[in-house]
């Protein structure tokens, strides 16, 4: 038995006429009949019923031929991993990414990727940071977008871009009419509305909270900035938010007022991680650049990136 053989009798199946098989197969209809005998022969059973007028599967023809749809598949997914590790660019790739970034992220960078490298494709999977450490570790991502620092060992990290936070306050709150930007300082006393564990977004602001002596707000936590946005236009607090997330094409809701920070700017850093070693180590370093081709203004790109 061999994967021509089952190719053979995959058409047959399908075209249910010995012709139009030989015709989809490339090949000689007294070459395919003949090897689709041999098979039978080869399994001792009879897989095709043979008749003047049409062509039928027998009962195990049947059988077989979904158990040999399944392997011709996996072997098809075998070569697509071979010609994205000798082609990466018309490949594949399975990137992670978490839920505070990517909303705000990909809108932008999608694009580009598709106008540089046409052929590649992207399967895009949003996960908490943990997750998708997990997922690359076990195989199941090729690439995470992350936020700094991630556990480097076993893995290769780029920088892509450091984005600053913003202060998000209610439109009534006293700090809403500064129009230059404030110290982190101002957050002192204040209730920080911050999102559920998991996020690292939580333990980012938390650092913030944590440096100049504000506290979490009490029995709150929000499952997304969406969520935390809408608190702060309901006056329930204030809040921290990624500079993305309040940048078109994001709608920001009316009865919010977002305040710059004065330096040193509470941040965070965004880079590309993968597995040391993967198929993909000569592309991705490339694929990078095009993650951090964000628009001007929005985020402070590293040196390598601007060519500065």
């Amino acid at each position: 038995m061999n994967l021509r053989d089952l190719r053979y009798l995959v058409a047959v199946a399908d075209q249910r006429h010995f012709g139009r098989a030989a015709e989809a197969c490339y090949v000689s209809q007294p070459t395919l009949s003949a090897q689709i005998k041999k098979l039978e022969r080869e399994l001792g059973v009879q897989l095709v019923e043979r008749n003047p007028r049409h062509v039928m599967m027998t009962a195990v023809g049947e059988q077989v031929v979904e158990r040999a749809r399944q392997v011709l598949h996996e072997v098809d997914g075998i070569r697509d991993i071979a010609r994205g590790a000798r082609d990466p660019e018309s490949g594949t790739l399975r990137i992670g990414i978490f839920p505070t970034l990517a909303p705000y992220l990909l809108p932008h960078v999608v694009p580009i990727i598709s106008t540089r490298y046409p052929d590649l494709e992207l399967l895009l999977v949003e996960a908490k940071t943990e997750e998708v450490l997990q997922q690359l570790r076990d195989g199941a991502l090729d690439v995470g977008i992350l936020a700094l620092p991630v556990p480097e060992e076993g893995l290769r990290t780029v920088d892509l871009f450091t984005e600053d936070f913003l202060l998000a306050v209610p439109a009534g709150h006293p700090l809403a009419g500064n129009d230059e930007p404030v110290p982190a300082t101002v957050l002192d006393g204040e209730d920080v509305l911050l999102l559920e564990d998991g996020h690292c977004l939580r333990d980012q602001a938390l650092e913030v909270c944590k440096r100049v002596g504000a506290s979490e707000r009490g029995g709150f936590r929000a499952t997304s900035l969406e969520t935390l946005r809408q608190m702060v236009v309901a006056g329930v607090g204030v809040t921290l938010l990624p500079e993305l997330a309040v940048r078109p094409p994001v709608a920001s809701p009316d009865g919010v007022r977002l305040l710059r920070f004065a330096d040193p700017v509470p941040h965070r850093r965004i880079a590309m991680v993968w597995r040391s070693g993967s198929a993909y180590d000569s592309f991705l370093p490339r694929l990078a650049d095009s993650f951090g081709a964000v628009p001007d203004g929005y985020v402070r790109l590293p040196a390598e990136l601007t060519g500065s």
